[in-house]
């Protein structure tokens, strides 16, 4: 059976990816080469489901449900919202910057509705939610050398630039030496 490396997410704009890229470098500047693999900043998007290795023969019905899931949403706003890492500070595995409502703290109603909405519509596939609690996050940079990553500058400020939401992508991914290739399968617009 053929399948895809695939998984539902949020596009960024350009500025925020750039904002992003940034603000990995800075964090990057006082870690030894190679402590983290930082994320190329055209590659940032904000993952709502990972479907991993998918039928292409469910594909279809994928896009379907985003369509009808999109049809029902309106385009809101997330805004970024600090550094943060995956397990933790002591043992850093992932560091990310989080997202929040644009208007104040806290992750956004609509986001986590939309959440629920795509997890509820996938499930019926054969495509059941993460066991994990879903954490609005962008992945900065996966981390090689834990002791080292440690020293990661928390308190690096990140500006509260907007995360339009408007649509939701499936996307394909490509695992090739050089890093992931991704390339978008399908766009549902609110």
């Amino acid at each position: 059976m053929s399948t895809i490396r695939a998984f539902i997410a949020i596009d960024l704009p350009a500025d925020v990816k750039i904002a992003l890229g940034q603000i990995a470098a800075t964090l990057g500047d006082g870690l030894p080469r190679g402590a983290v693999r930082w994320v190329r900043p055209e590659q940032m998007h904000l993952t709502l489901t990972f479907l991993a290795e998918t039928p292409v023969a469910k594909v279809p019905a994928i896009q379907s449900a985003m369509d009808t899931i999109a049809a029902q949403q309106q385009p809101f706003a997330l805004a970024l919202a600090g550094i943060g890492c995956f397990p933790n500070r002591r043992r850093p595995r992932v560091v990310w910057v989080g997202l929040a409502a644009a208007a104040g703290s806290g992750e956004s109603a609509p986001l986590l509705a939309l959440k629920a909405a795509l997890d509820a519509a996938l499930t019926p596939l054969g495509l059941p939610p993460e066991d994990k609690p879903f954490r609005a996050h962008l992945t900065l940079g996966r981390v090689k050398d834990e002791p080292a990553a440690q020293a990661v500058a928390w308190a690096t400020p990140v500006p509260r630039l907007e995360v339009p939401v408007t649509a939701i992508h499936l996307i394909e991914s490509q695992l090739r030496p050089d890093g992931s290739v991704h390339t978008v399968r399908h766009t549902s617009r609110f």
